[in-house]
């Protein structure tokens, strides 16, 4: 009955922004414009004082990664405020404790980052885990343990994310497993890590790469200038460095 409630305060909300100027369909949604509805409703900008399920899932990931060490409780307190603060700075964003659009999608919480952009869920900045196998996760994890199980999660992730780049441009092969065996392109292909069995955090980064969150914001290619030797490497151009990784394009 609770239920049955909330939806109806929510119609008789979007009725009053339809008065005020906002376009809302008001035509009978099937279940999964419903889904759309509720989701719509529930993302929002969350700042200290915020509640809820979206609260709760930053709070999640942020303890996941490190930044946070509260409850996951989704009550949006002093100690969630200073661990988003300290993932936006890591990030290179504005450090307001305010998770909006830019922390959304830092955070790879697309749903709610398209939500307030405006746009679907199914767009090609975050076509979702759902268009890949898992013998592609598998192979992403690999790499992904491979080459940076000695980075930290965000690390790790913009490993996945350049792989998933190079799986979008035109210039590289259109696969997971094309990417990350094409010849020369992994140090840990060639020297045999890649057949290293991944953990529990390379299959979540990989996950995480997998539905779109990108720290690198579209590099193409990464190195370690302490190891690397390839002069041609060192002229691409410099994006981010994450731990002890340069990404570029």
């Amino acid at each position: 009955m609770k239920k049955f409630l909330a939806i109806g305060a929510v119609a008789l909300a979007l009725t009053g922004a339809v008065t005020a100027g906002v376009a809302v369909s008001a035509v009978s949604a099937p279940p999964a414009a419903d889904q759309a509805l509720e989701l719509s409703v529930d993302a929002a900008v969350l700042r200290q004082g915020s509640r809820g399920g979206e609260v709760k899932e930053v709070q999640r990931r942020l303890k996941q990664w490190g930044y946070y060490s509260g409850a996951v409780d989704g009550i949006f307190g002093a100690g969630t405020k200073k661990a988003v603060i300290a993932f936006q700075k890591k990030n290179g964003l504005t450090a307001d404790g305010i998770v909006g659009k830019a922390t959304y999608r830092a955070l790879g919480m697309n749903d709610s980052y398209n939500v307030l952009n405006g746009s679907s869920s199914g767009g090609s900045a975050s076509s979702g885990s759902s268009n890949y196998t898992s013998s592609d996760l598998y192979v992403l994890a690999k790499c992904i343990y491979a080459e940076g199980r000695g980075e930290s999660y965000t690390g790790q992730v913009a490993i996945g994310a350049v792989i998933m780049n190079r799986v979008k441009s035109p210039s590289f092969p259109n696969t997971i497993a094309g990417v990350v065996y094409q010849k020369g392109a992994f140090t840990a292909v060639t020297d045999g890590q890649i057949n290293l069995e991944p953990d529990k955090t390379a299959y979540s980064a990989a996950r995480d790469a997998m539905n779109g969150w990108d720290p690198t914001y579209g590099c193409l290619y990464y190195y370690n200038p302490a190891v690397a030797t390839s002069a041609w490497i060192f002229n691409r151009k410099t994006v981010t460095v994450i731990g002890k990784h340069v990404f570029a394009i």
